[in-house]
């Protein structure tokens, strides 16, 4: 059995994914998993304007809302689960700014993290 990477939440990412509805936190649970075990989820796909592939977004659509998660594989010991939220942008399939702005300031706080770790 493969030793599973550290599942790590940053800012308010875990309160706000277990505000999900049951089946939703389990879909997502699920890619989290796939990810701890160094695989892609099916429903994994990379999040447009971060390169590399390491920042993935998990969508579920549940009863006309659409929940997402936001994670990082970028590091070899650890998954960071950067956010969850509903989207609620009538725009099309686009991540809404504020959302891509949070994002990419807990990535910065993800990378802090990890280098602290490694640091010990």
């Amino acid at each position: 059995m493969a030793i599973l990477k550290a599942l790590r939440w940053v800012g308010s990412s875990k309160k706000d994914l277990l505000e999900f509805p049951d089946e939703v936190r389990r879909e997502i649970g699920y890619a989290l998993y796939f990810a701890q075990r160094g695989e892609k989820h099916p429903a994994a796909k990379p999040l447009r304007g971060f390169h590399g592939g390491v920042v993935l977004e998990v969508a579920e659509d549940q009863r006309g809302n659409a929940y997402r998660a936001v994670y990082t594989v970028r590091f070899p010991t650890a998954v960071y689960v950067l956010h969850a939220f509903q989207k609620k942008s009538k725009k099309g399939i686009a991540t809404p700014h504020h959302d891509i702005e949070l994002i990419k300031n807990r990535l910065k706080l993800a990378e802090a993290d990890y280098r602290r770790g490694q640091a010990l």
